[in-house]
């Protein structure tokens, strides 16, 4: 059955053959400082930049996630079905940090000639949110594959968060609760992992831990 989807006021065909609700894996690798920078650099400069970095983390995904969506400072990804091992979860996450740091320098130094080229390390860093759902499925719409459900809204939701700390790894408490807790403690060698939560209209209090990147390039 085909079904049509409003979305930006153009219908698009939205293709519902069979979708199915799965558990999924989700990971929102979300650049920070981007609306600064694109405000404080010249379009030539930041339209360079940002696609380069976000091909970076595309690129430096090692554990088969799917891409979803490319929000303009964020990558959707997502894996349904049985869940990575946690130890390479969060290898995963340490690779889109320290490969994106790397891609960083790799810029500052290509245009090195343009005076704001200094601003692309100092403004922009990457924070990582990862979630996880019950009954999540994926549709069709155009050539690209939209994920459906209560927690990808969820997902989105936890990038604004009550966290100071402008680069970090999120792990929703929903997704930890996969996993052994006697397991969770041993993954997080570089720093330690805070509990936290946010009360988001709609939908309530969702909690999270949380643990700074910086350490890992610092």
């Amino acid at each position: 059955m085909n079904g049509m989807m409003a979305h930006d006021g153009i219908l698009k065909t939205l293709n519902t053959d069979n979708m199915k609700a799965e558990q999924t894996l989700i990971c929102i690798p979300d650049i920070s400082g981007f609306t600064e920078f694109m405000s404080d650099v010249d379009f030539e400069l930041s339209s360079r930049v940002i696609p380069s970095l976000l091909n970076k983390v595309i690129y430096s995904n090692t554990i088969n996630l799917k891409v979803s969506e490319i929000e303009g400072d964020a990558v959707l990804f997502y894996r349904h079905g049985k869940l990575p091992k946690l130890t390479d979860l969060i290898n995963q996450c340490r690779t889109f940090y320290t490969e994106f740091y790397k891609q960083l320098d790799v810029l500052r130094k290509a245009y090195s000639s343009d005076d704001k080229a200094i601003k692309i390390p100092q403004i922009l860093g990457l924070k990582i949110v990862l979630h996880y759902g019950n009954e999540i499925a994926s549709a069709q719409v155009g050539n690209r594959i939209k994920l459906l459900g209560e927690d990808v809204i969820i997902a989105h939701r936890l990038l604004k968060n009550d966290i100071e700390a402008k680069e970090y790894l999120l792990i929703s408490n929903v997704l930890l609760e996969q996993y052994d807790k006697d397991e969770i403690g041993g993954e997080f060698d570089w720093a330690i992992l805070k509990e936290g939560g946010t009360t988001y209209e709609h939908i309530g209090e969702l909690k999270y831990h949380y643990i700074p990147l910086n350490p890992l390039v610092d």
